[in-house]
């Protein structure tokens, strides 16, 4: 099975939520795979303070909010669809947040996001209002987990999908004939990179114990 997260990073319940789920959806289409998704909208994530207590103790962040429950599913899923409105020409400052608090997955699991695939959408209030921008945002946070990158297809200009809602929220995107379609396609490459992935490990497994990129062989 493989398993694929979406993750909106709006404040909101709107346009990015309905985008991501889009994309969910085209990706339950290939054989085999499962997918949850979750919403940072009502969440208190609170910034790191590089406080190194994940690297001391290898032990996930000691800051009690609502990241305590995510992590789990981070560590559950295979793939990622990470969809963020264009605030100021990039990601929402809750994405941010979000992301930073992944620094103690890479102390405690390391290894843990090596070739895991991501998939980046972002969602505007105009057709060229940022999404490039927040998209490459996006894209630079999977490379820099070790996290393989999948584009829109072909004739995007930058490794994601984009969609223009006219600040009009879900209803807006939604009407956005060409957004849709390049968030399903997305939605489709991730989880059909994501079983090529997997299914190319055949006999060997990697993961949060392989300390140095190592594949281990199970027999």
């Amino acid at each position: 099975m493989v398993k694929v997260l979406g993750i909106s990073g709006s404040p909101r319940r709107g346009a990015t939520d309905l985008s991501v789920r889009k994309a969910l959806e085209a990706a339950a289409t290939v054989p085999g795979v499962e997918t949850r998704f979750i919403s940072l909208a009502g969440k208190t994530i609170k910034p790191c303070v590089n406080c190194d207590y994940c690297l001391r103790n290898r032990k996930l962040c000691r800051i009690q909010d609502d990241m305590a429950t995510l992590y789990d599913q981070i560590i559950w899923a295979d793939a990622y669809i990470v969809g963020s409105p264009v605030y100021n020409m990039t990601i929402s400052g809750q994405l941010q947040t979000f992301f930073n608090r992944w620094r103690p997955l890479h102390h405690v699991h390391k290894g843990l996001l090596n070739d895991r695939v991501g998939g980046a959408i972002a969602v505007g209030g105009s057709r060229n209002g940022g999404q490039e921008l927040t998209a490459s945002t996006l894209v630079h946070m999977f490379l820099s987990r070790g996290m393989v990158v999948v584009g829109g297809g072909d004739f995007n200009c930058y490794g994601g999908a984009y969609v223009v809602s006219h600040d009009r929220l879900a209803k807006g995107a939604e009407e956005d004939e060409i957004g849709m379609d390049s968030v399903r396609r997305l939605g489709r490459r991730v989880a059909q990179l994501a079983a090529w992935i997997k299914a190319g490990q055949g006999g060997t497994e990697s993961g949060p114990d392989d300390r140095e990129g190592q594949v281990t062989i199970r027999g």
